[in-house]
Parts: C-alpha cells; sequence; structure tokens
C-alpha cells in the first residue's frame, strides 16, 4: 500500500510561489523551497520531481490566481476607459501595499528567464496574451459603444496597454509613492 503524503501539495506550492515572488527564481534554492513548504528535499523531488517541475507549477497557480483578477477587472461594466483606470490604480495599489515590493511574478519572470528559460518564457507570454486578447476586446467593446474612435487599431492599442502595465509593475517595485505612476496612469488614459 503506498504511503499518504504527509503535506497537503496544493498549499506547498502555495508557499513555493511566496518564496520564488520573493525571491526570484534563480537564488531559490531547492533547501530553501524544502524549509518553506515543510517537507524534506526529498519530498520536494518525490513530490514535484525537480526545482524547475515546482516553478512551472507556481506560474500556473499565479496566472490562475492573480492574472485572471486582472482580466476579471476588465469585465466589469461600467465605461472602458474607468475599467482600464480602475485596472491599473489596482495595480499601483497592491504593489505600493507590498512592504516587500515583490511586484509581479510574471513580469519579474519575464525579466529574470525570458528568453533563456524555454518553458518559463512559454508560460509567461501565455500570461500576456491572455492579458492582451481582454485588453483588445475591450477596447473593441468600447468602439461598438462609442466611448472610443473607431479608428484605433485594438490590437495596437492593447499592446501599448499591455506595455504600459508591465512598465507600471516595475516601476512600482522602486516607486516611494504613488506620484509617478499616477502620472503614467493618466498618459495612458489621454493615448486612446
Amino acid at each position: 500500500m503506498p504511503r499518504s503524503k504527509e503535506f497537503d501539495p496544493d498549499a506547498a506550492v502555495g508557499e513555493a510561489m511566496e518564496l520564488f515572488w520573493t525571491q526570484g527564481y534563480a537564488t531559490t534554492s531547492p533547501q530553501q523551497l524544502g524549509e518553506r513548504m515543510g517537507i524534506g528535499r526529498g519530498s520536494l523531488y518525490n513530490a514535484f520531481k525537480s526545482k524547475h517541475a515546482l516553478f512551472e507549477l507556481v506560474l500556473r497557480r499565479y496566472h490562475d490566481l492573480e492574472a485572471i483578477k486582472a482580466i476579471e477587472f476588465l469585465e466589469q461594466p461600467g465605461p472602458v476607459k474607468e475599467r482600464v483606470r480602475r485596472l491599473l490604480r489596482m495595480l499601483i495599489e497592491s504593489d505600493l501595499n507590498d512592504p516587500q515590493r515583490r511586484g509581479c511574478l510574471i513580469t519579474n519572470t519575464a525579466i529574470e528567464l525570458a528568453g533563456r528559460d524555454e518553458t518559463a518564457t512559454k508560460l509567461v507570454a501565455r500570461t500576456f496574451d491572455r492579458l492582451e486578447d481582454a485588453l483588445e476586446a475591450v477596447i473593441q467593446e468600447g468602439q461598438r459603444s462609442g466611448e472610443l474612435e473607431p479608428g484605433l487599431e485594438p490590437r495596437s492599442v492593447a499592446s501599448f496597454l499591455l506595455n504600459a502595465i508591465n512598465g507600471l509593475r516595475v516601476l512600482g517595485k522602486t516607486a516611494e509613492d504613488s506620484s509617478r505612476l499616477d502620472r503614467v496612469v493618466e498618459m495612458v488614459l489621454r493615448s486612446f
């Protein structure tokens, strides 16, 4: 009869996510992961195969929890520009209220690993694509309602907004207050 696992794998992935989010992939050791997750190194490898496989699970979890939250902000009712403003403000407040200033795990992973880690690059791109699709949909909605100019190229505006979001997430890691970030938001909203 197989032994039952002495830990909750879902909770363990949550703890790993917090550690990777705080420290990044490269500087997080298997020993630190085991300690944070409350399991031995052998159990870590038995349950998750490798540090990298665990990191993949973490990126998927983050996508499902955090990236989907951003998309849900865009799907709320109301004027398009106000929804975009609320999303940007929510991200700024989230970043500034985090004492560790971790920013966005997906953005951090893009900076740390994109181009050097094929799987991480694909998982980051998947999240960026999903958010860009949601941004494009809200721009198209604004055009249909007459709130936004019909001549705008929705995908280009969505790409611009995705870039602005990632820039805000990076700036938020070092901002002393929201003043610079607020200026960015106002310029972004004037641009479309």
